[in-house]
């Protein structure tokens, strides 16, 4: 038992020393993937372009009932942007499939007259009008790497409309084969450089650079900002290969509102619908959670011959469709900075606590192993010395002198000088008795005969 203890101490102080190597190595990386339970929800409101929020329609969007009219009117709006992304199949160790269905809805209107309206939203299967509180609505599928958060191109698709009875996802989806960029979540331990960043409105990669540090609710962020180049959304196919329907519009020049040199009132003007639009995302770096956001959002009718051919008051014309600052929600930043501080001290326990912890308990139990090893020796040591158990220990007679008794020699007489050789008298023997043992410091008196 005394060698038992000992052994069992030193193989839990080395397995714990062993967990506390292995843990920072083994089980950190196996936190730093893309969890599959990933549940993003955020909102989105415009606000003015400095960020203020005190205006009530700092969006500018196109009167979509205006096209039935005699003039193409814009009306101010307050929209906000909903988003949900979650983990989806097909999901494994190594990829994560996210959906993210996004909806852009009309809060509240006002007309070039002042008149405010508040436009309803239709229930799924019923006829909308132009007049809907629904302004447009999208599902995006992609897969991603769950080590590096980077498209695998294993699924990359976006669903544009609706399901029709009878039909499926793909009937109303188009693959998107150009991503690359990150999109809902950066990748783990975030640099101070330029990153890919898709824009899905323009279905293109942007190049996200770094602005700087900013704390966000006791959170460190690195401020990405990408610029979303011009592009012609007629170039975007639709699910049946053709230009998605409000992206190109022709309509008489007088309903454009277009006039000058070298244009007829009557004359059909073509024109395209363009986006460009500046990203900004706050990334918590250690974990690439994305805890703020802001899109700054232009897409505007223009001509898309700008030849000298086409009349300058054509090539010069713009009319704008959505014109907007849309600025993540404080409830949406609260979530994520939550969600970002939870990773983190998973990420500290797992890869600083738990090792320290298991490092001290396990060099404790080795100390207490080698104790009691040796303490099992010395013991040992001492047991060897002293003899088998039930023996008493030999005399120490390093400070004692032996006295030997001198012994007579034979037929001397004994010396009265020597009380052990005195004689004896032998006591007689008594019937039924033992006689007594001889001892060689008794007398033996011997028997007179009677006088005669």
């Amino acid at each position: 038992m005394r060698r038992f203890v000992p052994a069992l101490l030193a193989f839990f102080g080395a397995a714990f020393i062993a967990a506390a190597i292995a843990i920072p190595l083994y089980l950190v990386p196996q936190l730093k993937v893309v969890p599959l339970d990933l549940d993003i929800t955020s909102d989105a409101t415009t606000v003015a372009a400095d960020g203020s929020t005190g205006d009530r329609f700092p969006a500018v969007i196109f009167d979509r009932c205006s096209v039935a009219e005699d003039r193409a009117r814009t009306l101010e709006a307050h929209l906000t942007q909903q988003r949900r992304s979650i983990i989806t199949e097909p999901s494994d160790s190594r990829q994560a499939s996210l959906q993210s269905a996004q909806t852009v809805l009309i809060d509240r209107l006002r007309d070039a007259d002042g008149k405010e309206t508040e436009p309803s939203v239709a229930a799924a299967g019923e006829t909308r009008t132009c007049k809907d509180g629904l302004l447009t609505a999208t599902i995006d599928r992609v897969s991603v790497n769950r080590k590096t958060s980077v498209p695998n191109g294993a699924v990359s698709s976006l669903q544009l409309e609706a399901i029709p009875p009878g039909g499926n996802v793909n009937d109303v989806s188009v693959a998107i084969d150009n991503r690359t960029g990150f999109q809902y979540k950066f990748g783990f331990d975030v640099q101070k450089r330029d990153y890919a960043y898709y824009d899905l409105n323009t279905r293109q990669d942007c190049a996200a650079k770094f602005q700087g540090e900013e704390e966000i609710d006791g959170v460190k962020t690195y401020h990405f900002a990408c610029d979303v180049p011009e592009t012609d959304l007629s170039s975007l196919p639709n699910a049946q290969g053709e230009a998605a329907l409000g992206t190109m519009l022709t309509m008489p020049a007088k309903w454009w509102g277009i006039t000058g040199r070298g244009v007829r009132p009557n004359d059909p003007v073509t024109m395209h619908r363009y986006a460009a639009a500046t990203r900004h995302v706050w990334v918590e770096p250690e974990t690439g959670t994305i805890v703020d956001g802001r899109e700054d959002q232009h897409q505007y009718f223009k001509s898309p011959d700008q030849s000298e051919a086409t009349p300058a008051p054509v090539r010069e014309f713009r009319m704008d469709a959505l014109k907007g600052t849309f600025k993540w929600a404080d409830q949406t930043v609260a979530n994520q900075t939550d969600k970002a501080s939870g990773y983190l001290n998973q990420l500290k326990i797992g890869g600083t606590w738990v090792p320290i912890i298991l490092g001290v308990i396990g060099a404790i139990l080795l100390a207490a192993a080698v104790l009691l090893f040796l303490r099992g020796r010395r013991d040992d040591a001492a047991v060897a010395t002293a003899g088998p158990v039930g023996t008493p220990p030999a005399a120490d007679d390093r400070d004692t002198r032996l006295i030997k008794r001198d012994v007579p020699p034979a037929g001397a007489a004994p010396s009265a000088g020597n009380p052990w050789e005195r004689p004896t008298e032998q006591i007689p023997k008594v019937d039924g008795g033992e006689p007594p043992a001889d001892d060689s410091s008794t007398r033996t008196f011997r028997k007179q005969p009677p006088p005669e």
